[in-house]
């Protein structure tokens, strides 16, 4: 008969993923990491190049409308379980929180603010995670993740001040970036939560489809701006979906059941450096030299916060 723990059978508690200490998927989380800051970070340049032709709605729409297809490939290759009871609500409701709605305010933030400060704007996010889940999901403080998060952030605040060309920074802009920030973290609390029930390539595509279907008031709109548009803002418009959204938000799915949220979202602090980067080879924005700064900060803050922290000695070692 099975052991009762807590009131529960063993085999009535949730199945949780292999920890992030596993030495096997540990190289995968890294390589997941990478690619999905990289592809975030162009989603910045991406939206504010085509801010002037694609409304933030009918983007949004767009960019979820050419993701789902390909998350529906990959699963139907996978075929992972469909999600059901607790674990299908938690992914409705992170896919409309992160996939719509922070996707729509971010767009609209851009409208307002240039890509330096809204990263910086978004980049609050990690440390949101960070807190709640040290104290939620009992991942605590560890004090490499305290210092790597508090230099990173400085180096996202120094890439911000060194910014150059911005538009005029409104406090409407300002409210959207941290309202951008709040759906992103609540995004990825609620995705730790599903994971634990929930296989990451299920959580991903239900969860963008649940985006899309919330963004579907926006077609009409989309229909109309796409008739006009021209064909390099519909190009970026479609890579945003699918290297952005249904690649990206993949392998991150990937990182978060490998790690801890903390950790994971501080990784994320790197990609207002990878954003001026790219800013600079695509769109010819040469960074000043405080954006340069913090880009190293922020490099530097991610690979502190990725240490693990060091144990005290014990006088008794267990056989």
């Amino acid at each position: 008969m099975p052991a009762r723990v807590g009131g529960a059978r063993d085999d009535e508690r949730v199945t949780s993923p292999a920890p992030a200490s596993s030495t096997a998927a540990r190289p995968l989380v890294l390589v997941a990491a990478a690619v999905t800051v990289l592809l975030w970070a162009f989603a910045f340049v991406a939206i504010r190049a085509v801010g002037d032709e694609l409304s933030p709605g009918p983007l949004a729409l767009v960019r979820l409308g050419s993701a789902l297809p390909v998350l529906l490939v990959i699963a139907a290759v996978v075929r992972p379980a469909f999600p059901r009871g607790r674990g299908l609500a938690l992914v409705l409701a992170y896919g409309v929180a992160w996939f719509a709605a922070y996707t729509v305010v971010l767009n609209w933030a851009e409208h307002h603010l240039d890509a330096g400060t809204a990263a910086m704007l978004v980049n609050v996010a990690p440390l949101l995670v960070a807190v709640v889940a040290g104290f939620t999901f009992g991942e605590g403080f560890p004090r490499p993740l305290v210092v790597g998060l508090v230099v990173a952030f400085a180096g996202v605040v120094l890439i911000a001040l060194g910014s150059r060309g911005a538009p005029t920074i409104d406090g409407l802009g300002i409210a959207l970036g941290l309202l951008a920030a709040v759906l992103y973290a609540a995004g990825v609390l609620t995705q730790k939560v599903a994971l634990r029930t929930v296989e990451p390539v299920a959580a991903t595509w239900v969860g963008c489809a649940a985006g899309l279907l919330a963004t579907l008031p926006f077609a009409p709109q989309a229909f109309g701006e796409l008739q006009s548009a021209s064909t390099g803002a519909i190009v970026a418009a479609l890579a945003l979906g699918v290297g952005s959204t249904a690649i990206a938000f993949s392998t991150w799915a990937y990182v978060l059941q490998h790690s801890g949220a903390g950790p994971a979202a501080a990784t994320t602090l790197v990609v207002p450096a990878l954003a001026t980067l790219i800013a600079w080879l695509v769109l010819g924005e040469v960074p000043t030299l405080l954006a340069l700064i913090g880009g190293a900060l922020a490099l530097g803050g991610v690979t502190i916060s990725r240490l693990r922290p060091r144990r005290r000695a014990r006088g008794v070692v267990a056989p």
